[in-house]
């Protein structure tokens, strides 16, 4: 029997007449209704033809949790007065409850993915609702790009509706053709915020850490909040292990302590969204109670700040979640979960300063994750580079390349991009295709049962407390009888079923199993032992096992999970399998090299002949006659790290490149540019046949610099007989001296002592800049500095001829310098002379 009056009660019914006109319309539309206005349960069920007169339609609801999906079609069955799997049921991975007569299908983006990969028409399907878009999750932005292709190409009669839980909904309607954007009206209760920062400061997140003492404030706040407030209490936490610290720190409190995230076992998923028996209780969640699910009787929300989000490091070849500071909007969604019901209040465990400078929104999956399976699906769906679906951000172009190496290397794509056969079996095992990978080749080599054993322990992490060895995690798991040994079965069972009947299993152990698939997953993080529980990955990497670990003596692992904090070195191996030589070669075999290596090392030519497993040295012997190109080029290297430096520069070639470097300056081309980036990018033009008849460092100690920038003066031009007449090495001055000028500053200097100036009335210039003048007394003691004689003669001369003549009697102060004879003697040996 129908629930009308809770049906009735669910504010976006007032919506729900302009949605249908827009469908009907334009058959698109952009939902944005406030969380727990019903627009998860009561949309689909009026646009299904199940409330009232409308004819039945059959509708797909795509939710971006198993959790949500679950929990939606629970309640809307409940709201028909029915069980799930009659006229509403659900999909997710590894379960499926429906029957002959559903109507309302709810399911997660990924299982919808699937499912438009093996039909593209989604035949007998009329509406398709994408539901909390707005978080952004790459899975939902794929979605809604291939049905988009999909009603432009075969179905335009296929109706789509984008369901935003926030007003932030522009964006949405632009990428479904300005589609009209329906706003439900929200019955929110107000919400008291209290600021509520931790006395002391505590340190930022990196990677998967978060300070211990900020856990410590959590818990602190929420028994602040059961003695301050009356109602339920949810406690906003980044992941299933902080959950897990707060709830041991919550112990003894006056309520029941629930913890909610995506690996709960569905009975607790139940009971926190049931609704409290009575007594008060404190409900630990992930981000997943943002705007998924309502959590009947909750007043107090306690907010850590904190949130989980992929991101990969492509260069290093890891990917993780990591820590970061929830965005702005998600606080909002956060604190909305106390008004639902009533007023209510919530916790900021944060500053009031520091909420200003947080970002807006979440960053969009699609430009922080790894793009492996997204790049699988765009083939799959014939567009590799997804140049031509229709999402609110493009991939970005590095991720992207990434991602086709990797599929490349599993032989998921041609080098074309386009999908192999392989690659279309790979999308369809619901896997990474990293993990698809080692699902098929690790049943043919070890069999389809334990393949799928260790695929299925790498498809969700185990517990921490099941260590970092995959093989004894392996072991615990199967004899366990925890929430995750559960759904770890039961994935081993959906996988063993997708590769049944390939390969035998043959005489390797549990162990080796195991090596060998993490292997065939990860293979560029092979690593091998470099002593004191350090390793290097065939990446580059470096990898660092904790002081407890049991893998420390290993000789090769296969590193599973690891990640790599922003300021260390190396990463951190949180999760990894002990493999020898032989499994690691025939994992990661692509990446095997052998060849002939020439480098600058230490500061020296290094040559040998090295057989590689990508940054792994697995032999390696010295190379007696190098390729004089190779060495050439290591020398050419050696000059870029440690610099020009390497050549014999002489006080006069150092000159030379002063005069050169003036006169590009000032006079451009034909003149050459001498500085250091221009000369090693043009070493052939001007340090051959030398450096190609060098064979070590010290050969780059002989050639003499000078000589060698000779050549790129401009013969051809006949500009270079003119050197010495616009830079010249030396100016004669009036005594008959013939004195250095230096070229190393802005202007060139002259720096002379003062008498042997007497007589020079204007400054002396070199291609047409004035000299700057340093005026030496008679001892070589800075006396002045000018760049204008005159005026140094009419206005300067007398101060220092009044200060000087006392300390050196001995030599010609006349009164006019202008008259006097220049001199570098003094004034007793200028009378004798």
């Amino acid at each position: 029997m129908i629930r009308t009056e809770a049906l009735d009660r669910l504010p976006v019914r007032t919506a729900v007449p302009a949605l249908r006109r827009a469908l009907n319309d334009r058959g698109v539309a952009v939902l944005c209704a406030p969380p727990g206005t019903g627009k998860t349960t009561l949309v689909p069920l009026v646009l299904a033809g199940l409330t009232g007169q409308s004819p039945v339609r059959r509708v797909v609801v795509a939710e971006p949790r198993r959790i949500a999906a679950r929990a939606a079609a629970r309640r809307m069955a409940w709201l028909l007065g029915e069980r799930p799997g009659e006229r509403v049921g659900f999909t997710v991975r590894g379960e499926r409850v429906v029957g002959r007569d559903t109507v309302v299908e709810v399911v997660t983006t990924g299982v919808l993915l699937q499912r438009l990969q093996r039909d593209q028409e989604l035949a007998g399907v009329d509406v398709v609702i994408i539901d909390e878009c707005h978080e952004r999750h790459l899975d939902a932005d794929t979605v809604a790009a291939f049905l988009l292709d999909v009603r432009a190409a075969i179905r335009p009669d296929l109706r789509l509706v984008a369901a935003s839980a926030t007003t932030d909904a522009e964006g949405w309607a632009r990428l479904l053709g300005d589609a009209p954007v329906i706003e439900a009206e929200g019955v929110s209760h107000p919400v008291e915020v209290l600021w509520a920062p931790p006395a002391r400061p505590v340190k930022p997140p990196h990677g998967m850490r978060v300070d211990p003492a900020l856990l410590t404030h959590v818990a602190a706040t929420v028994r602040r909040a059961l003695g301050e407030r009356e109602g339920d209490v949810l406690c906003f936490l980044p992941g299933v292990g902080e959950i897990g610290r707060v709830a041991g720190q919550l112990a003894g409190v006056d309520a029941e302590v629930l913890q909610v995230h995506g690996r709960a076992p569905a009975a607790v998923q139940d009971a926190v969204l049931a609704g409290s028996s009575g007594g008060r209780r404190v409900v630990l969640a992930t981000s997943v109670a943002e705007s998924s699910l309502t959590v009947p009787g909750v007043r107090v929300v306690v907010d850590s700040g904190l949130a989980r989000e992929p991101r990969t490091d492509h260069a290093r070849g890891l990917s993780a979640l990591s820590t970061v500071r929830a965005s702005q909007a998600a606080g909002r969604q956060r604190a909305g979960r106390a008004g639902r019901e009533a007023p209510g209040a919530v916790y900021r465990c944060w500053d009031q300063a520091e909420d200003g400078r947080l970002a807006r929104f979440p960053s969009p999956e699609i430009k922080v994750a790894d793009l492996a399976a997204f790049a699988l699906q765009a083939a799959c769906w014939g567009d590799p580079d997804a140049s031509s679906l229709a999402l609110l951000d493009p991939p970005p172009a590095g991720a992207m390349g990434a991602a086709r190496e990797v599929l490349e290397a599993i032989g998921a794509v041609d080098d074309g991009g386009r999908v192999t056969e392989r690659g279309t079996r790979m999308s369809r095992l619901g896997l990474h295709p990293r993990l698809a990978r080692a699902l098929l080749d690790g049943a043919r080599e070890a069999g389809a049962r334990r393949a799928a054993e260790v695929v299925a322990l790498l498809s969700e992490e185990p517990p921490r407390e099941y260590g970092d060895d995959l093989a004894a995690a392996l072991r615990t798991a199967r004899r366990g009888q925890d929430g995750y040994a559960a759904r770890w079965k039961q994935e081993v069972r959906r996988l063993s079923g997708q590769v049944e009947g390939v390969g035998s299993g043959g005489a390797r152990s549990d162990d080796a199993v195991v090596g060998l698939v993490a292997a065939l997953a990860f293979p560029e993080r092979v690593a091998r032992a470099r002593g004191d529980g350090a390793f290097l990955m065939a990446s580059g990497t470096g990898a660092e096992l904790r002081d407890a670990s049991r893998l420390r003596s290993a000789p090769w692992l296969a590193v599973a999970v690891a990640d790599r904090p922003s300021h260390a070195a190396s990463a951190r191996v949180r999760l990894a399998a002990v493999v020898d030589e032989p499994t690691a070669l025939l994992a990661a075999g692509h990446l095997r090299v052998r060849g002939e290596e020439v480098r600058w090392v230490d500061g020296e030519v290094v040559a040998r002949s090295v057989d590689r497993l990508g940054a792994v040295e697995l032999a390696v012997r010295p190379l007696r006659q190098p390729d004089p190109e190779l060495v050439r080029g290591a020398l050419v290297e050696g000059l870029r790290r440690e610099g020009l430096g390497l050549l014999r520069w002489t006080r006069d070639s150092e000159q030379a490149r002063s005069r050169l470097a003036f006169l590009h300056r000032v006079l451009g081309a034909p003149w050459p540019d001498v500085s250091d980036g221009a000369l090693l990018a043009e070493t052939g033009a001007w340090l051959e046949p030398e450096l190609s008849r060098a064979r070590r460092r010290s050969d780059l100690g002989q050639i003499d610099a000078g000589q060698a920038l000779r050549r790129l003066l401009p013969w051809a031009t006949g500009e270079a007989a003119r050197l010495d007449e616009l830079a010249p090495e030396r100016i004669e001055v009036p005594s008959g001296s013939r004195i250095r000028v230096e070229y190393g500053g802005e202007q060139p200097v002259l720096a002379v002592k003062l008498q042997e100036l007497f007589g020079m009335g204007e400054t002396p210039r070199v291609a047409g800049v004035p000299v700057l003048v340093h005026l030496l007394s008679p001892a070589g003691r800075p006396a002045a500095v000018t760049a204008d004689l005159a005026s140094f003669w009419r206005e300067g001369y007398k101060a220092v001829r009044a200060e000087l003549r006392g300390r050196y009697p001995k030599h010609p102060w006349p009164e006019d310098p202008a008259t006097a004879p220049a001199t570098r003697f003094t004034s007793a040996r200028l009378k004798r002379s």
